[in-house]
């Protein structure tokens, strides 16, 4: 019996590779993705959790991407409303650092050039007299406020990975790329299951290298590749800190160094810190902040709070390594985050088509993009689709706020706290995950902060979850807000899961 042949294989499972798989497979194609470890367990969940156009980009003269990011800002609000909350940033302004006139040229710049529509422009504040100026010292007078997003950067990709495999897409986590040869005009791979280690066959007509901080590792090692490739790891680290203020907005700072730092309000209680930008050196999977980099942060945000922010007040860090197209620039924030694709079909053998760059933003994009360069292979492949096809559980309607109301009288049997944190992390699909529930006994075990047994078993069941930190710190950010107990009985609850499914 011959073996199955995809028209396409996509080795990493971070926001590129999903985006992909999911453009992929609503034109047409047939997708098998891969991923060595959880759906977005690199990069794409250590990000600083917005949809932004990258206000400092302009002074690098990125125009293209800074434009594009724009655009899709108001796309991706568009159709993950859920995940994707417009947020309203305060730019204070001090002598010694950029002239009052050129910040206000770039934030006219950033108004206009991406096609704003529906978040509100930036306008000028008194500090004095604005709330946003009393957590901050007395010497601070004015600021600028203008709009971006934040976003759930685990829950995008997770949604692109459902929705690609609602579509007919494979989606394998914990599957890693063993191996990669080019026979017959086809791809032909094997792949290692990370639970028993069992190999198995794949083949694709193209292949899609999304491997993120690993696309060279996969070029040179599994697939053989032997021309040098110009890559440069930058790594960037972000502290979670008690809660620094008690307003709505968020703050960008501008440091003497030149760089900036952002302090955003995260999960209700919190406030996170970031980010870093420096070469990194060594193996993606154990990068960790620094020392260094922590003092760095703690130093930046205290420059301009009242009160500094010392390492105890310090709840969670997490870093990340972006694999950034290198473009010979002297420091690594001035590295380009755009995206290049470098395809490679010799004498028209199957097409390998690798990824370096991008920004969460700009993921759509990307796979638009990648789909372009692959056109040749699929001639009758359907045209783009994702700029007005909503994410699962993005189709709330014209207004979240009223989504929100309707299931806060729908679910009134439950703690209103838990019904918004679903509205935002599922949507519509908060339906799939309390269907048959009529009373909050029905939801079975309570792990604390509001995470219980109908919700862990949906996670399991629909979005590919295994172990605690796929639960608390990628499907939800929960780990900040459970208890160690409750992570030990979330643990044993996983355990126990996981013997059932053996005996079955």
């Amino acid at each position: 019996m011959s073996a199955r042949v995809h028209d396409l294989a996509v080795i990493g499972g971070g926001i590129n590779g999903c985006g992909i798989a999911r453009d992929a497979q609503g034109r047409g194609l047939d997708v098998f993705l891969a991923e060595a470890g959880d759906l977005s367990g690199a990069t794409s969940s250590a990000s600083t959790k917005l949809i932004h156009g990258g206000l400092r980009y302009l002074e690098f003269y990125e125009f293209r991407l800074v434009r594009e990011a724009l655009r899709e800002r108001e796309v991706l609000l568009g159709i993950a409303p859920h995940i994707i909350r417009p947020l309203r940033f305060v730019l204070p302004h001090h002598g010694g650092l950029r002239p009052w006139p050129v910040i206000r040229l770039g934030l006219f710049l950033y108004d206009h050039i991406g096609g704003r529509r529906t978040l509100p422009p930036t306008r000028s504040l008194d500090l004095r007299a604005d709330p946003a100026g009393r957590p901050l010292k007395s010497g601070y007078a004015r600021a600028f406020a203008y709009s971006d997003c934040r976003v759930d950067d685990a829950r995008l990709v997770i949604l692109n990975a459902r929705d690609a495999a609602d579509r007919g897409a494979t989606i394998a986590p914990r599957t890693r790329c063993v191996s990669g040869r080019r026979e017959g005009g086809l791809w032909h791979l094997v792949v290692e299951d990370g639970h028993d280690g069992s190999r198995r066959a794949v083949v694709a007509r193209a292949l899609v290298n999304a491997a993120g901080p690993w696309v060279s590792d996969v070029l040179h090692g599994a697939l053989g590749a032997a021309s040098p490739v110009p890559t440069r790891l930058v790594k960037g680290s972000h502290l979670v800190v008690e809660k620094l203020f008690d307003h709505d907005r968020a703050y960008i700072f501008q440091n003497a160094d030149g760089r900036i730092c952002f302090a955003i309000p995260y999960e209700d209680d919190f406030t996170l810190v970031g980010t870093t930008d420096e070469d990194f050196h060594g193996d993606p999977a154990t990068v960790a902040i620094s020392a260094a980099e922590t003092d760095y942060l703690l130093g930046a945000v205290s420059e301009y709070f009242a009160t500094p922010v010392t390492r105890d007040r310090i709840r969670w860090t997490f870093a990340g390594v972006r694999p950034l197209y290198d473009d010979g620039a002297a420091r690594a924030q001035a590295a380009t985050r755009d995206y290049v694709l470098t395809l490679d079909s010799p004498g028209g053998a199957a097409p390998l088509l690798s990824i370096f760059g991008g920004k969460i933003t700009t993921y759509r994009r990307l796979a638009e993009a990648a789909l372009d360069r692959l056109a040749g292979a699929f001639p009758g492949m359907r045209p783009a689709w994702t700029a007005g096809a909503p994410l699962p559980g993005g189709d709330v309607g014209p207004s979240f706020a009223s989504f929100v109301a309707a299931k806060l009288a729908q679910y009134g049997f439950l703690e209103a706290a838990m019904v918004r944190r679903l509205c935002h992390a599922y949507g519509t699909r908060i339906d799939v995950l309390l269907a048959g529930v009529a009373a909050d006994d029905d939801l079975g075990a309570d792990f604390g902060a509001g995470l219980r047994a109908r919700e862990v078993d949906y996670l399991c069941a629909n979005e590919w979850a295994e172990t605690t930190d796929d639960i608390l710190w990628r499907r939800s950010k929960l780990g900040l807000h459970l208890d160690a107990d409750g992570k030990d009985a979330l643990a044993a609850y996983l355990a126990e899961r996981g013997k059932g499914r053996d005996r079955g």
